[in-house]
């Protein structure tokens, strides 16, 4: 891998107050000019001002003294270092200390990487194909739209006027009004500004961007159609506009002082958005879908040798966009769920209080945050948080029980937990985690709390009988999994089947022994027993777990001779749930319940459940006839089903239907999906159809990913592709998360070591500066599934002949 340089944090010499910014941009050849005046702080006399600046070329710079005081200094020389990001201005005379006037004229590139100032191709409602110019900044990318100092701590203010031609309309920072009641509420501090817009983007690598003001989104994390916008589309957009809306206070009001800090930013955003959901929509039932969707991905993220602290030292610009990762926004939000659990929700808030009015318009670090809740809760706040932010990873919490008398005696131990199996270097971490108990008397009660401080503790729960079993972790909230003895194991199970375990800790359970089996610390066998306990669940988001990791476990025995067995007990377990729900919806049903169907038809189609597929093929050609549209929530199983099953007709049929779709979630939902045909052939147009003008730069990456995702052969035609069309897809999304998520989703799914010997050698030829970590944690993942396949492939193909009585 190429050698980090750093860069430097601040000017040493300079330091800026208020831009004044005039940007022309050009949308026939895709250039801007700009005029940049920056009051600045000369620190100490110098001859040279250091600016961040990237794809800028700067046509003139000058300084003025304030007051007059001097004759403006024209500067002779701009050596720019495209490594680093910077370009340094070189004076005649030296600056002198005081205040005055940096003035600019400079020129830029309306790029096509959905970063800096860059061109958004859309179409109007004619069919004429137009363009925006549009800004994405974070986390480094101002200084492609000027020279400037786009650190975060660096709070100057800005005065921006655009020239626009007549015929556009141009949007900024505060357009029109719009209250924000709930975090007005929670946090107790009113919205700081007058106004705030919400715009979508046709061109947008992110989901969205918390402008202050203007927060700029994703088309499809914005826009709803009620009549065509599914179930899913709909809480994505509460979402996102929980989580950017928060930034406005969390982030634009107090900023975080360095990227060390990301995560503050990041995590809290992605845990308050839940909170917001939940109190907007109840139905959604979105704290038990917080576990599914970020809890546990950050688990199996952070069980990884090459995974990350939260708080991470960042060097060079391509390391900010390496941390916007699953670290930083779902762990974040993981432990900080946990650290409001341990303060309770009063305290939690006077604290948030105390901080934002402490810190408003100001930076601050995560110690800040810290001091603030502490004072409010009067619990060690700072060293409890400190062992989950400063140090990678998370327990494995072993429990074991003896009955005596009226009392259970619980042994509770810590130590760390990894992927590749049990902890065996010196010097284990640990950390300070808050335990909660509850017993079958009242599965939503805690009845017990505790901080575990040290290696190992004793623990007694009085007034308890032998038959009540004990929960660790109600509510699944403590960031650690767990390791029951086989007696606590065998007592829980029936909570599974007769429900009376909370839905939450259905699911925690489940995964924990997953993520367990894959470690190599227990065997996979004894997960795909538990799982068939779940024949009577009615929860969607612990199916949408169950599916998740059956999916993981399909994608393993693709590698072996007998994945149509592991096709079958999907059918098997997913069946009674699928005759349950039928293919419409009752009346009365809500949000969930359509959910759980998309997901439960969905598995089963693709599985190749005979009365499933029939159905779907039935009722994909009325939609396509025009004699019975498909509703929003059934186009996805839909057409996933009669893709897997389906030939270049179906293909073909597929792509007109993207080519006629007028509305993105369409396209993109088809886009999703299309990986799933299953010819070579067939494949091979699907991935050059990813290239094509036909699909949005961002969402090129999905279409690969499912193909990658779908198949065998498909993850060998991805892999292919990505290698073979690497220079195009690296010059589209270098520098920023989607480099990431492509290579991710291309490779994470092999389970050979030579293909992890071969993805290690491409890129260490093909260098991907922000996805350095990513290509290290894809070889280790590649490593331990090919681990996993060798130690339990046999026992699970034994299994899965004898629960079906073949011979063995």
């Amino acid at each position: 891998m190429p050698e980090r340089r750093p860069f430097i944090r601040l000017p040493t010499d300079v330091y800026p107050v208020n831009y004044g910014l005039c940007l022309k941009p050009d949308l026939i050849d895709f250039t801007f000019e700009g005029k940049l005046e920056a009051v600045v702080e000369v620190i100490q006399a110098t001859n040279q001002i250091v600016m961040n600046c990237a794809d800028i070329d700067i046509i003139t710079a000058s300084f003025a003294p304030e007051g007059g005081e001097g004759e403006e200094i024209n500067a002779t020389g701009f050596n720019y270092q495209n490594e680093d990001e910077k370009v340094t201005l070189s004076f005649p005379s030296a600056l002198q200390k005081g205040s005055g006037t940096l003035k600019i004229d400079f020129v830029g590139e309306l790029n096509d990487k959905m970063k800096g100032f860059y061109r958004s191709k859309y179409a109007s409602p004619a069919g004429e194909i137009r363009y925006a110019a549009v800004t994405q900044f974070e986390a480094t990318d101002a200084r492609r739209a000027f020279p400037c100092w786009d650190e975060p701590a660096i709070k100057a203010t800005f005065d921006i006027i655009l020239i626009v031609p007549k015929d556009r309309v141009a949007l900024s920072n505060m357009v029109a009004t719009k209250t924000l009641p709930f975090y007005k509420d929670y946090f107790s501090v009113p919205y700081p500004l007058p106004k705030i817009d919400l715009i979508a983007i046709a061109d947008f690598a992110a989901g969205a961007m918390e402008n202050w003001g203007l927060v700029t989104y994703r088309e499809t994390a914005l826009l709803i159609d009620p009549k065509n916008s599914c179930s899913s589309s709909r809480q994505w957009v509460a979402l996102v506009v929980g989580h950017e809306l928060a930034h406005q206070w969390f982030g634009n009001l107090v900023t975080m002082e360095w990227w060390t800090h990301l995560w503050l930013n990041e995590g809290f955003a992605s845990w308050i958005e839940y909170l917001c959901v939940d109190h907007c929509f109840p139905e959604y039932d979105i704290w038990t879908q917080f576990v599914s969707a970020d809890y546990t991905r950050a688990l199996d993220l952070d069980a990884l040798d090459n995974s990350h602290p939260i708080e991470v030292n960042v060097g060079h610009p391509s390391e900010v966009d390496e941390i916007f990762d699953a670290i930083s926004y779902s762990k974040g939000a993981s432990v900080i769920r946990m650290l409001h659990n341990y303060i309770g929700d009063e305290d939690f808030r006077k604290g948030m209080n105390a901080y934002l009015l402490k810190f408003q318009h100001k930076n601050a670090s995560t110690e800040d945050l810290w001091y603030c809740l502490e004072q409010a809760s009067g619990k060690p706040i700072a060293a409890v948080m400190g062992s989950w932010t400063k140090q990678m990873g998370f327990p494995i919490i072993e429990v074991d029980q003896e009955q005596q008398g009226n009392d259970r005696i619980l042994k509770i131990s810590q130590k760390k937990f990894c992927a590749s199996g049990p902890y065996n270097g010196e010097d284990c971490p640990s950390w300070m985690v808050p335990i909660s108990i509850c017993t079958s008397e009242d599965p939503s009660c805690t009845k017990l709390e505790v901080l575990l401080e040290i290696p190992e503790t004793t623990i007694t729960i009085h007034n308890i009988q032998p038959d009540q079993w004990v929960k660790i972790n109600p509510g699944t909230v403590g960031f650690y999994r767990i390791q029951y003895s086989s007696s606590m194991l065998e007592s829980l199970l029936p909570g599974i089947r007769d429900l009376t375990l909370l839905p939450v800790d259905r699911l925690g359970l489940q995964n924990d022994l997953f993520s367990l089996s894959r470690a190599g610390m227990i065997s996979t066998v004894e997960v795909l027993k538990l799982m068939e306990a779940f024949v009577n669940e009615p929860n969607y988001t612990v199916w949408s777990d169950l599916s998740c990791n059956l999916g993981v476990l399909s994608s393993l025995l693709s590698h072996t001779d007998f994945h149509e067995e592991i096709q079958e007990f999907i059918r098997d377990l997913f069946t009674p749930i699928g005759l349950k729900l039928g293919w419409d919806s009752n009346q009365g049903e809500g949000h969930l319940d359509a959910l759980l169907r998309g997901l439960v038809l969905g598995k089963l189609g693709k599985a190749g459940h005979k009365p499933t597929l029939d159905e779907a093929r039935r009722r994909f050609k009325d939609h396509v006839e025009g004699k019975q549209i498909l509703s929003a929530d059934l186009r996805s199983p839909v057409y996933l089903t009669v893709l897997k099953h389906g030939d270049s007709a179906t293909l073909d049929t597929m792509l007109k239907l993207h080519k006629q779709a007028d509305m993105q979630e369409e396209k993109n939902r088809i886009e999703r999906v299309l990986g799933a045909i299953s010819a070579p052939d067939l494949i091979q147009k699907v991935l050059t159809f990813a290239l094509s003008e036909e699909v949005r730069p961002q969402d090129t990456v999905s279409v690969i990913g499912g193909v990658a995702g779908s198949s065998k052969h498909g993850r060998k035609a991805a892999w292919k592709f990505v290698k073979d069309n690497w220079q195009e897809l690296h010059n589209r999304y270098q520098g920023g998360f989607l480099i990431s998520r492509l290579i991710k989703l291309s490779v994470d799914g092999f389970a050979i070591d030579k293909i992890a010997a071969e993805v290690k050698s491409f890129f260490e030829s093909h260098h991907a500066p922000a996805a350095e970590r990513t290509v290290q944690q894809c070889c280790e993942n590649i490593l331990l599934n090919a681990a996993w396949l060798k130690r339990d492939a046999d026992d699970i193909h034994q299994y899965l002949l004898q629960r079906k009585g073949a011979p063995v």
